[in-house]
C-alpha cells in the first residue's frame, strides 16, 4: 500500500478526531468508533470530514468530492 497503516489500540487517535463514541446496540451501551471519513491531502492536511457515514451511497460522495 502506499501510505501507512495505523493501529490505534488504545483509542488516542480516535479521541482526537472525535470519533470515540458511546454507542447503543439492542440495549447495551459501549464506547465504539463513530464511522467517519477524513479526507487528508499530501502535506497531512485535514481537508473534508463526513461524520455519522451511513455506507450506502457514501464512496459517491467521497469521489464526486475528489473530483
Amino acid at each position: 500500500m502506499p501510505f501507512t497503516l495505523l493501529v490505534d489500540e488504545d483509542h488516542k487517535v480516535a479521541e482526537l478526531y472525535d470519533v470515540w463514541k458511546l454507542k447503543k446496540n439492542f440495549g447495551k451501551e459501549y464506547m465504539g468508533i463513530e464511522r467517519s471519513t477524513f479526507l487528508i491531502n499530501k502535506d497531512g492536511e485535514l481537508v473534508k470530514e463526513w461524520r455519522k457515514v451511513k455506507v450506502k451511497g457514501h464512496i459517491e460522495d467521497v469521489l464526486s468530492y475528489i473530483k
